[in-house]
């Protein structure tokens, strides 16, 4: 009888260890597995973080020499990480702060609709891939999409100070800022108040105006 039980002892703890070896097996091949599409999505992301670094053009440039916050940001777009995923995702997140601070200190000359337009399409993409970066599975197709994205609200905000730049550079034909001026100061020199008075008019009380009818024919 003892000897039936040693055999089943036996027989148990090479079916446990058996089993055991299989689990390990299988979670090192689950690990590799992990491992190699960790991998491709690091070199996926890697190959598409190219972004736009279209030089602003000279005028463009004048314009724009106050304007640190938009500095900060082409720099901090220039600077490609290296080496980790967790590289990328700590330079998602500078540039998404960078982005977000283009909304200060805006150039007169840029402080315009079509700009603020621009960036805020601007900086809702640069969240979005910082957003998708950090996630536990990260799309890498998504983020790479989100890369070229950026890069085209980048050339349109270009193009549209472009616009503007040349614009300014317009001369004013003569006497035309003069008279936007003298048309500027006569509506503000309308009265509001029907009751004011202006100068050489007489004053006609509120109870004679409402019976005076301009039809009715005049004593000399």
């Amino acid at each position: 009888m003892m000897k039936y039980k040693l055999v089943y002892i036996f027989s148990l703890l090479l079916l446990l260890g058996s089993c055991k070896g299989e689990d390990e097996q299988k979670r090192i091949a689950e690990n590799a597995k992990d491992a190699q599409k960790k991998k491709v999505i690091f070199e996926n992301i890697k190959k598409g973080w190219d972004f736009y670094d279209e030089p602003i053009n000279e005028a463009t440039e004048e314009g724009v020499k106050t304007w640190n916050e938009l500095r900060l940001f082409i720099q901090e777009l220039a600077h490609k990480p290296k080496m980790t995923i967790s590289a990328y995702q700590q330079k998602a997140k500078a540039i998404s702060k960078k982005a977000l601070a283009l909304r200060n200190n805006v150039p007169e000359l840029f402080n315009k609709p079509q700009i603020k337009t621009r960036i805020s399409v601007l900086i809702t993409k640069v969240r979005l891939m910082d957003m998708y970066i950090h996630l536990d599975e990260i799309p890498d197709k998504k983020v790479v999409q989100l890369v070229g994205e950026i890069n085209k609200e980048l050339a349109t905000l270009q193009r549209q100070m472009d616009i503007l730049t040349e614009k300014s550079k317009i001369p004013v034909e003569e006497g035309e800022d003069e008279m936007r001026r003298m048309l500027l100061d006569s509506a503000r020199a309308i009265p509001n108040n029907p009751n004011m008075v202006l100068p050489n008019q007489s004053v006609i009380p509120a109870s004679t105006r409402a019976i005076i009818n301009p039809n009715d024919a005049r004593v000399e």
